[in-house]
């Protein structure tokens, strides 16, 4: 397999999820557009405020006005949904994908 080939995602599959990097964008920024979002990622606009809104009914984001703009809050301590990675909290998963850990409460 040719390195170049993976790391430059050639292929259409990711080791995350679209859920996983809208929560990464919220850790980087807590006060983003839809649009920032969806152009990051690599979604439409619809699809980011899906996920934001599943991600706000699973209690693991909170939002409130800012102003013109959403902010969101992560709740770090709330743990991983798959059985494989239960024993993990979102603040652990936001640590490893991004060691600067930015933002996003």
């Amino acid at each position: 397999m040719d390195e170049n080939n993976y790391i430059n995602g050639n292929g259409n599959w990711t080791f995350f999820s679209n859920y996983a990097h809208v929560l990464v964008c919220l850790a980087h920024k807590p006060q983003p557009t839809a649009r920032q979002m969806a152009l990051q990622v690599g979604i439409t606009e619809r699809a980011v405020q899906r996920i934001l809104a599943r991600l706000i009914e699973a209690g693991v984001i909170s939002v409130e006005k800012a102003g013109r703009r959403n902010r969101y809050t992560i709740h770090r301590d709330r743990r991983l949904r798959h059985q494989l990675e239960s024993h993990r909290t979102i603040g652990e998963f936001i640590q490893l994908i991004d060691n600067e850990d930015q933002a996003g409460e």
